[in-house]
């Protein structure tokens, strides 16, 4: 069984004085989860604040983004190397805002995703369609293509050891989530590929996370569904107590611990 995880994207906000606060509230609501894996993403300036609040807890460190050198003249970029000793263990990669805002393109998030897993932590690959590209059906199209993409050269069991995150572009901070039977049939989808990049073992080991607008009025509905195995929570990770009750409904159908948006 693969169990449920829950990713807190604090994306750009909060001082030093927050990101205590913030972690003090989520370490308070969930001193022993079970049968779920909780993982904290706030900005860079606050990662040596927040790995030191988590050390010795069950809550992991996540950074949102770096860069695929270890090294070099690239003003304004972090590192993985840099991201492993302040002690992250996940990065959130090819999230929508990177894409569009940043032009970020598939081959660098490829680079991206082999720095990652050589580095030794686990990445979490953001795929997800524009309303648009829903409009004219082409989500399947267009979520394979980045799957496909950004797992390129990667062997079996790299591509075992990452992380799927399915955020439709439509529904990140507009307050609209897909539906738990648009979501799951993405999903499924994305299940389904996986077994043909990889295999079907690995399909079924891969963690593919749900995130758009997700909120603890529907964070239960989400994660119930078979595919959907926890989420990545944006502007909902910022209160506490909000992303305590998400993470506490995604332990439903949590059981054996397998491995350590919007």
């Amino acid at each position: 069984m693969r169990t449920p995880l829950v990713v807190a994207n604090w994306k750009m906000n909060g001082t030093l004085a927050g990101a205590r606060g913030l972690t003090a509230g989520v370490l308070d609501g969930l001193r022993r989860p079970r049968g779920v894996e909780v993982v904290l993403c706030p900005p860079f300036t606050a990662l040596h604040v927040v790995g030191e609040l988590l050390s010795g807890s069950p809550i992991a460190l996540g950074a949102q983004n770096c860069h695929w050198e270890s090294a070099g003249a690239f003003t304004g970029e972090i590192s993985p190397a840099m991201l492993v000793e302040l002690g992250c263990r996940y990065v959130v990669l090819g999230h929508s805002e990177r894409r569009k805002e940043f032009g970020e393109s598939d081959e660098h998030i490829n680079r991206k995703m082999h720095a990652v897993l050589a580095a030794g932590m686990t990445p979490i690959l953001c795929v997800g369609e524009t309303a648009e590209e829903r409009r004219q059906g082409l989500t399947f199209a267009t979520v394979e293509g980045q799957l496909r993409a950004g797992l390129a050269g990667l062997r079996n069991a790299a591509i075992g050891a990452c992380i799927l995150a399915y955020e439709p572009v439509w529904a990140i901070g507009t307050g609209v989530n897909a539906t738990p039977a648009q979501a799951a049939e993405v999903h499924a989808y994305l299940r389904g590929r996986l077994a043909e990049v990889a295999s079907k073992e690995v399909a079924q080991r891969v963690r593919v996370l749900y995130g758009g607008s997700v909120k603890p009025d529907n964070a239960g509905a989400l994660t119930a569904e078979p595919d959907i195995d926890g989420a990545l929570v944006g502007g909902a990770s910022l209160n506490a107590q909000g992303f305590v009750t998400i993470v506490k409904k995604a332990t439903h159908k949590g059981v054996t611990v397998l491995r350590g948006d919007s």
